[in-house]
């Protein structure tokens, strides 16, 4: 069996309350871009990936698929096909996290076995998921909270990083609104330099979260380590997880007490798988990052969460704030849980016809819509 087809879609879906407007310490926003990876191979299977629109820097496009064609078509689907593959440098993870995917998602089709099995067994029949919620005024941080708390999740994520006032407010309302009932965590987006985090930080110890997300810039390593020595406020990171060398280096440093991996940051889902065993070893716990996932990337993230020990945690997720899927039958939430799909590969099924209909006018030329 080979590859024969590659096609890429630029997608763009329209989010809802409570995640709707999402605003970070960047700017907000009200949908999600993602680019959709498609293989097809001459035995009529084909395989689906998904990696984010880049947040900063130049954007994705959907005509991608023009550079991966000599690459992808006239690949043997085999075992090895997901790390065989290497269409990108470390300045484009992104597309080839989305390549890996579809090449797991195919080659599971072919072997009639679903992802977890293949990164190893299944060890969770459903995944925690925390709910995440952009910068917002106190009064409607409560509020949300509050929502989340009637929808049953245990956990909750919020942006900050504007200014260390705004986040204090937000983490008072959250509590004062809910208590303890839902884990809080806070995510600055690198948004403070050293000093002003441990201050911040120092400020958030009463409010007793579970862990201050990313708070620096990515490099500042040595600094995320002495401040965890400074602060009962235990730090996390996310943008500074990428390369396994880079994950040693934190840990070595002892630099944080959790680790959130993503598939387009570390450029796989194996790597995802890697970055957390090394973490396990290492007694620090890893949380699955979420980019405003669309059906793909969401169960990726199920079966990682799912067959991988060291997400025993509640994952990021903000799906139950899509408007709608490219997924012919989208996942459902009950009681902040979400059930890990058993079909071969990935386990979903996408619907070319909402492809067709969320795809960018732009993008067509190289996504073909057969």
């Amino acid at each position: 069996m080979r590859i024969t087809r590659v096609d890429t879609f630029l997608v763009e879906l329209p989010q809802r309350y409570p995640i709707a407007p999402y605003q970070s310490r960047y700017r907000p926003q009200s949908s999600t871009q993602s680019l959709l990876v498609r293989l097809a191979a001459d035995s009529g299977l084909v395989g689906w990936g998904e990696a984010p629109q880049r947040y900063l820097g130049e954007q994705l496009t959907g005509q991608e698929a023009t550079r991966l064609k000599p690459v992808l078509v006239g690949q043997t689907v085999r075992d090895d096909l997901p790390h065989s593959i290497a269409i990108a440098d470390e300045r484009d993870l992104y597309l080839q996290s989305a390549v890996e995917m579809a090449c797991w998602d195919l080659l599971g089709r072919a072997r009639g076995q679903p992802l977890y099995a293949m990164l190893g067994k299944l060890l969770r029949p459903e995944v925690e998921l925390a709910a995440c919620m952009g910068i917002r005024p106190p009064a409607q941080a409560a509020a949300i909270a509050g929502y989340y708390v009637e929808q049953g999740f245990s956990t909750l994520k919020t942006k900050a990083g504007r200014s260390p006032e705004e986040d204090l407010a937000m983490a008072r309302a959250i509590r004062d609104a809910v208590g303890h009932r839902l884990k809080l965590r806070m995510d600055p987006n690198m948004g403070y330099g050293p000093e002003v985090c441990l201050q911040l930080a120092r400020d958030l110890e009463p409010y007793e979260l579970e862990y201050f997300e990313q708070p620096m810039p990515a490099e500042l390593l040595q600094e995320s380590a002495r401040i965890r020595r400074q602060t009962r406020t235990p730090l996390a990171l996310n943008e500074s997880v990428t390369t396994l060398d880079v994950v040693q280096e934190i840990l070595r440093l002892e630099a944080a007490a959790y680790l959130l991996p993503d598939t387009y940051q570390c450029g796989g889902i194996w790597a995802c798988r890697e970055v957390a065993r090394l973490a396990q070893a290492a007694g620090v716990p890893c949380v699955m990052h979420c980019a405003h996932d669309l059906g793909p990337k969401t169960a990726a993230m199920l079966h990682l969460a799912a067959s991988v020990e060291n997400f025993s945690l509640a994952n990021d997720c903000t799906y139950y704030g899509l408007q709608d899927d490219v997924l012919a039958q989208p996942f459902e939430i009950r009681g902040g849980r979400m059930r890990v799909p058993h079909a071969a590969g990935l386990g979903i099924e996408v619907s070319m016809e909402k492809v067709a209909r969320y795809t960018l006018a732009s993008s067509c030329a190289a996504g073909g819509m057969t």
